[in-house]
């Protein structure tokens, strides 16, 4: 007797592996799946401009990255003490404008780099609805608790979706052929703008995504992940949310990760992934006594195995 379906998910056209150079860009559950990345230590930067939810945004970051363009005064703003910019996250917002400046225009140096050597970029969106400046008329990546009356509020066409997916994918190949996507759509549920309206922005997401993951030309070098169809079929039980009832819990999380190891993760990357998982609760190990004859054998041991993963992969630091 089955009490669940289980989502079907194709195997990756690029499995990741410790080799593997990752760049991971959108709202807070690729800050998830980062996490565990990091856990497993594989080579990942996530969310270097901060959560970005909606595509445009993202685009509009990628493209400042990619055609090296530095911020400057006029892409910055004054609010409550702190310094902001529309296209990154508050968590960069910083009290002193030279030090802002330079800060955002370091990470666009980094992020260039970062995606001239990736072998994959992740883009997760979590929604299609955008709020706009109305004295720019430009979509920002966030508020920043500026007044509500200064935007406008208004959910993304598929067609516009679409163009700024196929936008992202052109401008990334500029610079780095090679880079394999994954796309998914984050499983957090924006209740905030409404139960329907929640649905609908997904389902504009999903159906931009599949439109142009499905056409010949992107074939190849693109996949989809399914992280939203897990929630929601799968996992369809408010015990695997966290207490807000719309982000998922960790079990769900965990879940959602075992379904990425199995497909999108290499098969010979498992083994060494096991490895770092014993080494890493070894280092979370808290004996009763740390001087003991067995405490001292059991962290030269450890050392020992961090040791040997290392001269096969120098990257690994632990």
């Amino acid at each position: 007797m089955q009490f669940t379906t289980k989502v079907p998910i194709a195997f990756s056209k690029k499995p990741i592996n410790y080799q593997s150079k990752i760049v991971l860009l959108g709202s807070c559950f690729a800050e998830n799946m980062g996490e565990k990345l990091a856990y497993f230590k594989f080579q990942n930067t996530v969310n270097p401009f901060g959560i970005i939810f909606n595509p445009v945004s993202i685009e509009k970051l990628l493209e400042r990255v990619v055609n090296q363009k530095p911020f400057t005064e006029q892409d910055i703003f004054f609010h409550n003490e702190l310094w902001h910019c529309y296209e990154v996250h508050s968590e960069l917002s910083n009290p002193n404008k030279e030090e802002f400046l330079k800060i955002l225009n370091q990470v666009t140096q980094q992020v260039h780099n970062q995606l001239i050597e990736a072998t994959h970029t992740i883009i997760t969106y979590g929604t299609a609805w955008v709020y706009r400046l109305k004295s720019a008329q430009e979509v920002v990546a966030n508020c920043h608790k500026m007044p509500q009356s200064l935007f406008d509020k208004e959910i993304l066409s598929v067609e516009t979706i679409q163009q700024s997916i196929q936008s992202t994918i052109d401008l990334v190949q500029k610079i780095n052929p090679n880079c394999h996507f994954i796309f998914t759509v984050s499983p957090v549920r924006h209740i905030k703008d409404g139960f329907v309206e929640n649905q609908r922005s997904k389902a504009h997401l999903i159906t931009s995504l599949q439109f142009l993951l499905n056409a010949e030309h992107w074939k190849l070098n693109t996949d989809y992940f399914p992280s939203y169809e897990i929630m929601m079929d799968e996992l369809r039980d408010y015990r695997f949310y966290a207490e807000d009832m719309l982000h998922p819990n960790q079990t769900a999380i965990n879940y959602i990760w075992q379904c990425f190891t199995e497909t999108t993760i290499s098969t010979e990357s498992h083994s060494i992934m096991n490895e770092v998982e014993t080494i890493q609760k070894g280092l979370a190990h808290r004996p009763f006594n740390s001087e003991t004859t067995s405490h001292k054998l059991f962290l030269q041991s450890l050392n020992s195995k961090i040791i040997k993963l290392q001269e096969k992969f120098f990257h690994i630091q632990f």
